[in-house]
């Protein structure tokens, strides 16, 4: 560290000396003093005026003969240059996290104290660097300083802009080394080696010792405990624990979709949405299963399949264990509330969500989606062995183990195998004799849901199928 500190002040002499400091002028009190002539804005050392003119002027004589990139300032280049060779020359003493600047592990030093001495004086909120309390106070007088140029939104924060930016350019000059993808924020880069690469947890919630790869997510994770939900909708009244989870749920109110595909011009209320899309038409499946090879276009998909090798069934009660949520009507158990919800409904035939097109209803948001591409024909998946079209994923990945004769799922009473996991539900009610369907008429029960239906149409008279010719 000293040998660093050494290197900088080295620096700083030479820049000085670059100067011509013959000029030199004296104020009343006998000390030297130097005025911006555009600002009026003073400074005890001339190298100090010479720098700031550049603000003014413009003017970065310092370049980068890596990438191009010009500085106002010597030292700035000098901090750039560690971008290229990787240098990180600032280490935390507690828990050995390198940084390429000593403003940043300054910053950094304040999660390990929780040091916030910086507060605002209109809301209390404190920071832990002054910096921060400057920009925050903008969210009060609603100044925001920086516009985009392409579609004119505005920054409380200028170092906001440049990021912003790249959504239009696309550029993405932070590479990981690793295995070569490229990120728009050098965060991201971070983010990413530590959830794919290293798996590195450097962020502890001292309440229960749980760990997390970033700050941000163990102050949403304290929330838990904490139960405080300080983001507030002035709409509906709604409260969150973090602000983007509001920011996301206004849009409910508010109908906006600010994400769209290019390719076909759907568009999305978050930006994760129209990535997960996106690999609709690019067919990019970026997380692949180590057992079997299969791939998937989503990482929590490939969590679910690697269950059907190990055979885990992370859901269970504490006391039974048995999993939490437990449909009273059928018997069957799901691991979260949501499915249960949708599960109940196919009982009660409670359907919420309609079809704008023709007003059919139907019990989950999704079915919506996948039954409007009756009335548009739209069919985005195909499979790649005969080139068939599907309106759901789901289907060619059912479809084509009819070409690879795969079979995964078992019966565990007669070793049976299927294509498909709710034909080994169906048939496993061979064997129980459970019939959980019942006619309302009647009274009568069935082993599906579809032969109710059926059933139904000898009561009703129905026949919706007619001859053409």
């Amino acid at each position: 560290m000293e040998n660093e500190l050494y290197r900088s002040e080295v620096e700083c002499k030479r820049e000085s000396e670059e100067i011509d400091f013959s000029d030199e002028e004296k104020n009343e009190k006998g000390k030297t003093a130097f005025d911006c002539d555009i600002c009026g804005k003073s400074f005890s050392q001339k190298a100090k005026l010479v720098i700031h003119e550049r603000t003014h002027t413009g003017e970065k004589p310092y370049h980068c003969e890596i990438c191009g990139k010009s500085f106002s300032e010597n030292g700035h280049l000098t901090t750039h240059k560690r971008i290229h060779t990787g240098e990180k020359p600032y280490r935390c003493d507690i828990c050995d996290k390198s940084f390429s600047q000593s403003s940043n592990l300054t910053r950094h030093k304040s999660i390990h104290t929780g040091e916030k001495p910086y507060h605002c004086d209109i809301c209390g909120k404190s920071y832990s660097e002054i910096s921060k309390v400057t920009i925050h106070k903008r969210v009060h007088t609603g100044e925001k300083r920086c516009h985009c140029d392409i579609c004119g939104k505005s920054f409380f924060d200028k170092s906001y802009l440049p990021r912003h930016i790249r959504i239009h350019t696309g550029e993405k000059p932070y590479r990981c080394d690793i295995c070569g993808k490229s990120f728009s924020e050098t965060s991201t880069l971070t983010m990413h080696k530590r959830t794919v690469h290293t798996e590195e947890k450097p962020y502890h919630c001292d309440i229960c010792g749980i760990s997390f790869s970033q700050n941000d997510h163990l102050t949403i994770h304290k929330c838990i405990h904490t139960g405080e939900k300080p983001y507030h909708c002035e709409v509906c009244g709604k409260s969150f624990s973090r602000k983007d989870t509001l920011t996301k749920h206004r849009r409910v109110h508010t109908g906006e979709v600010p994400y769209h595909c290019e390719i076909c011009g759907k568009s999305f209320s978050r930006n994760d949405q129209l990535t997960m899309h996106s690999r609709v038409h690019t067919g990019e499946k970026p997380y692949h299963c180590e057992i079997c090879g299969k791939s998937f276009s989503r990482n929590d998909t490939l969590t679910k399949h690697r269950r059907v090798h190990t055979g885990e069934k992370p859901y269970h009660c504490d006391i039974s264990g048995e999993k939490s949520y437990h449909c009273g009507i059928c018997g069957k158990s799901f691991s979260d509330g949501p499915r249960l919800t949708v599960r109940k409904n196919i009982h009660s035939s409670v359907k919420p969500y309609h079809c704008e097109i023709c007003g059919e209803s139907f019990s989950q948001n999704g079915c919506v989606t996948i039954h409007i591409r009756i009335h548009t024909r739209q069919k985005p998946y195909h499979c790649e062995i005969c080139g068939k079209s599907f309106s759901q994923n789901g289907c060619v990945t059912i479809h084509i183990r009819i070409h690879t004769r795969q079979k995964p799922y078992h019966c565990e009473i007669c070793g049976k195998s299927f294509s498909q996991n709710g034909c080994v539900t169906i048939h496993i009610r061979i064997h129980t004799r459970q019939k959980p369907y019942h006619c309302e008429i009647c009274g009568k029960s069935f082993s599906q849901n579809g032969r109710v239906t059926i059933h139904i149409r000898i009561h009703t008279r129905q026949e919706p199928y007619h001859c053409e010719i």
